[in-house]
Order: C-alpha cells, then structure tokens, then sequence
C-alpha cells in the first residue's frame, strides 16, 4: 500500500518525544506537512531540527504552545490556521494509590488528557467540514478497557477519549471527515521505561524488567513485549490516508492483543 499525504497539512499534539515524534515522523515520511507540538519553545525547535536530520526535506512547522489550556489552543489556531489531519496525542501518565490521588490530580488528567483533544477538535473539526475532507485522531491506550488499578485516573481519562471519539465522529457523519481513536497498548518510550521501573526492580536489566513487567502486570497481551512507537504510527498513517475513507467512529487495536479487551 502506497500512502501519499502531500498537501496535506497535520498537527499532532505532544510530538517532541515518544509516540507523539515517531507520529510526527511517520506523517512527514509520508508527505504530509507537520505541525510538531509542545510547551517548550526550545524542545520543540530541538526537535524540529532532529526530525528534520530523519527525513531530509521534511515541511514542519513549530508550535509551541500548552494546548491544555484555552490561551494555548488558541495559539495553535493561529500557527496553524487550517489542517487537514488532527492527531490527539498529548497525554500524561503515573501510577498512584486510587484512594490517594485528590481532587486535583483527577482534574489535571481530564484536562490533559481529553479536554485539550475537545478544544482542538471543536476549532478544528468546522473547517474540515467546510472542506469536505479530514482526519482526526485521539491516541487512547488498553487502560480505557482494561483499567489498571494502579491507574484509575489515566484509565478514565482513556475511557472518556472513546466516547469523545465516538460522539464526533457522528457529528462529522456525511462531511467526508472521519474521526477515529487508536487504542495503543504498552509501548516502549522514555517514560515508559521509567513507570516500568517503578513497578519491577530496578536492578534488572531492561530487556527482564520489560518481561517481568508484562508478565505481572499486563498477562493479557498476547504479543508479551511493549510496542514500539513507530508501530503506533503505522495505524496513525493510514487513518490519516484516503485508503481510510470508510473508517470512522472505530476504536482501532493496536495493544498486541488483549485477551480479556471488552472490544472485537
């Protein structure tokens, strides 16, 4: 399957490391002129420049700004006033006691997590429709059906993108705009690798602190490793693409393969 997104324009959220930068990369391979997103200025020229080492010519534009707040989001709407492909990936993450994490932490993961995805679709999602042509996108993750304990508020968080996901994409129904989530499973990043730590030994090497972590506290995954981010961004690529016309308001696996997942 050859995908082509030149002419394209795309903005993903969170886009200076882990699965945001390998979407960011994966969208500029393909063509597509990328908005590459974060709160530092600096982090986000750094990372301008290192995709740019990756593929050579690549159109991207920096937009610094916190899109989970209204100040932010606005400001994206000005460096990027119209894009044809909107990848909600900005997302945080932590383990926590769930009779421990206060009011405010509860607030900091929705506001994150799924209301800055709501702001930007709801700026994004008219012009798209005006154009008869767009694809947007929210990064949600196994915790939205599988809730893990030590993770209730991410989980609800990653529930919440689903429905969020679900009720666009039928606002969008018959305006030739396809809205989608993508349900990613463990994946193997920076972060990642520190949260793993908190849960196993730290004296293991990564490659037995990546099985033990699977096998005590993700025995449903079929695959038994962490996905890599650019496996995320193969499914983020087609769904961008006009092979993905016919696909809206799914919730899209790419989790390796859950075996108790409530979805098909």
């Amino acid at each position: 399957m050859q995908i082509d997104l030149t002419g394209r324009t795309a903005l993903v959220t969170g886009s200076t490391q882990g699965i945001g930068a390998a979407i960011a990369t994966a969208l500029a391979r393909a063509g597509a002129r990328v908005g590459i997103n974060g709160r530092d200025e600096r982090r986000v020229a750094d990372s301008v420049e290192s995709l740019t080492g990756e593929v050579p010519g690549a159109d991207l534009v920096p937009v610094a700004a916190d899109v989970s707040t209204d100040e932010g989001a606005n400001r994206v709407a000005e460096l990027l006033p119209e894009i044809d492909i909107l990848v909600n990936n900005l997302g945080v993450f932590g383990t926590a006691d769930p009779l421990e994490i206060t009011d405010e932490e509860w607030r900091r993961y929705f506001e994150v997590n799924v209301l800055a995805a709501v702001r930007l679709t709801r700026l994004y999602l008219p012009g798209m429709t005006g154009h008869g042509w767009g694809r947007i996108q929210y990064v949600a993750s196994d915790s939205a059906v599988v809730i893990p304990a030590e993770m209730i508020h991410y989980g609800m968080s990653k529930t919440a993108l689903l429905a969020v996901s679900r009720g666009f994409a039928k606002k969008a129904a018959g305006t030739g705009v396809t809205v989608n989530s993508v349900i990613a499973g463990p994946t193997h990043t920076g972060g990642v690798e520190d949260f793993v730590y908190e849960l196993v030994d730290r004296d293991l090497p990564w490659d037995e602190a990546q099985r033990a972590f699977m096998r005590e506290y993700r025995p449903q995954s079929l695959l038994q490793r962490l996905i890599e981010p650019e496996e995320i961004a193969h499914m983020v690529v087609y769904l961008s693409s006009e092979q993905a016309s016919a696909t809206t308001g799914g919730a899209l696996r790419v989790d390796g393969g859950y075996i108790d997942s409530i979805l098909p």
